[in-house]
């Protein structure tokens, strides 16, 4: 079993489910750099210094504060934020069922997968998940990471739960601050017919490890060209043709493309999914 970060339970109603977080993201692979002084490209190191004693201090001597007001704080230590406790510090109780397709994909921000606890968290946990499933809809609540409080929603994914943080209602900028078109503006019947049928054209099922970083890969092969002196020639920007009327953009993008493939997918029968928050109501 995945070592958990956070453990609690799932309550809903009267039904407790004895459960542990795990993260569901695995760390990036990414290229790391450091600040270097130009001069001799010596490392550039952050220190923690005392403004009033003007010496270094180590992180044993480090302690949180909270500023009330200019230059005064007052020092927040872990029995504190212990007495700070809520509900949801030990537990995620789902407040509300809702479809999944009601909940804006800008609320959702750090997936975790849910573990079961215990071999009594077994059959619960499976019940909740299958019937998520079946019903279409996620579970919203409020927990406790981190020391500070998220929303969050479960759902099911294949024989796992998920639990997402998410974002409150105040955290989300209104589209109304900007200068937006509305819905149907500008253009015409035919045009949103042929956008509908590059779009068809474009379309097959979703296979996640078709897209690759590419940009840290051709950074990786700089890198190593440098590390062996080579001259770095940086490639060509791929040329895109200028097109400046959207109908013969979009007649053009339709030309030679084969429609055969999202066809067969229209005229061939599909088996009934669960809705995902990632499909959208019509």
């Amino acid at each position: 079993m995945a070592r958990a970060l956070w453990k609690g339970s799932i309550n809903f109603g009267l039904v407790t489910v004895p459960i542990g977080l795990v993260s569901a993201i695995e760390a990036r692979e990414e290229l790391r750099f450091n600040l270097l002084h130009r001069k001799d490209d010596s490392r550039i190191v952050q220190k923690r210094f005392c403004k009033e004693e003007d010496v270094e201090v180590p992180w044993s001597e480090l302690a949180k504060g909270y500023q009330y007001a200019k230059d005064q704080y007052v020092v927040v230590t872990d029995e504190d934020f212990d007495k700070a406790r809520v509900p949801a510090t030990q537990m995620f109780e789902i407040r509300r069922f809702v479809p999944a397709t009601d909940v804006e994909d800008l609320y959702f921000e750090t997936p975790y997968y849910v573990q079961p606890e215990g071999t009594s968290a077994t059959k619960p946990y499976a019940l909740l998940r299958d019937a998520m499933a079946q019903s279409g809809k996620i579970g919203v609540g409020t927990i406790v990471l981190r020391q500070r409080e998220h929303l969050a929603a479960l759902e099911a994914a294949g024989e796992a739960l998920v639990l997402t943080t998410m974002r409150f209602a105040h955290e989300i900028r209104s589209p109304k601050e900007l200068d937006l078109p509305g819905i149907k503006h500008g253009y015409a019947e035919k045009e949103m017919k042929l956008a509908l049928q590059l779009m068809d054209s474009l379309s097959d099922d979703w296979d996640p490890k078709e897209f690759k970083d590419t940009y840290t890969a051709v950074l990786r092969q700089v890198i190593e060209a440098k590390i062996e002196g080579k001259e770095v020639v940086a490639p060509e920007a791929p040329k895109r043709p200028r097109v400046a009327n959207l109908m013969e953009a979009l007649e053009k993008s339709l030309r030679g493309r084969p429609l055969a493939k999202a066809d067969a997918r229209r005229a061939a029968p599909t088996k009934r999914k669960a809705p995902s928050r990632r499909r959208r109501a019509a």
